[in-house]
């Protein structure tokens, strides 16, 4: 273990978001974020759910992998660190699975808290170009993961801004008992930092509608709780996905530095 940085009192559960891009090599890219932190002393784990699935769906499996991570650490409690659609099966689980009594803390990174208008760009095309994109998110997703279900179109209705609007948030609204501190991300338009070619087009696509984003999520939707700030990275860099050209972000050291601030912001006030 190695010295200088505080061990945190509650293990860390990281979870992921929609899709298996984040999830090639069936360990997930959070995994290597995960084992980078263990080598600080934390206790972080980053066990992988269904890539393409409605949140509620998605949070019954994150409970299972939280009650197993209460089981194997013998922790009363733990800390959640989720990135983008995690975020909603992170409150859904607090909420609406009694996850509460195991959360003292969520920390979401670019979670669209009010939607996506990103989730439209699919949604709004013909049924046969629909159907054709859900077969192959389907084949995906058996791929990364065979047991799972895959059913993208309904996750991506669990995404629209009417939906998690007018619908999750009612629902599912932040207990009491537990922290809430999210985080946006930005590059693109508007902004003077570089974004991944790839997600450029829908960086574009989301500003026309919601303004500064990270290519997938804009930055007044990733707002919720305690907002702590805007991060200079697209969405694939900030878990430390780099597929082209882009601003350099150190993904690893900034969930070292997040379970850092845990320590001393909160567990320190548990002391």
């Amino acid at each position: 273990m190695k010295t200088g940085v505080p061990w945190l009192r509650y293990p860390v559960l990281l979870l992921h978001g929609l899709g298996a891009l984040p999830l090639i090599g069936r360990q997930g890219q959070l995994e290597p974020i995960a084992r980078f932190l263990c080598r600080y002393g934390i206790r972080a784990y980053a066990p992988v759910v269904a890539p393409y699935a409605p949140i509620a769906q998605r949070a019954h499996f994150w409970r299972r992998h939280l009650q197993a991570l209460l089981e194997t650490t013998r922790a009363p409690k733990v800390h959640l660190i989720a990135h983008s659609m995690g975020g909603l099966d992170a409150r859904y689980l607090i909420s609406c699975l009694d996850g509460y009594r195991h959360v003292t803390a969520l920390i979401t990174l670019s979670t669209p808290h009010h939607g996506s208008s990103l989730a439209y760009l699919l949604l709004q095309r013909p049924a046969l170009t629909q159907r054709l994109v859900a077969q192959l998110a389907h084949r995906l997703s058996h791929w990364v993961l065979p047991e799972a279900p895959a059913a993208l179109l309904e996750a991506l209705e669990c995404l629209t801004p009417a939906y998690v609007t007018e619908i999750f948030n009612p629902q599912v609204p932040n207990h009491p008992d537990v922290h809430y501190i999210s985080w946006a991300g930005m590059a693109g338009p508007s902004t003077n930092v570089p974004i991944t070619p790839c997600i450029a087009p829908l960086a574009r696509y989301i500003y026309r509608h919601e303004g500064r984003n990270d290519g997938y999520v804009a930055v007044r939707s990733a707002r919720w709780g305690r907002f702590m700030g805007t991060l200079p990275a697209d969405h694939l860099r900030q878990i430390g996905l780099h597929l082209g050209p882009g601003a350099p972000f150190n993904a690893k050291a900034f969930f070292l530095y997040l379970c850092q601030w845990l320590h001393h912001t909160l567990e320190a006030a548990i002391d």
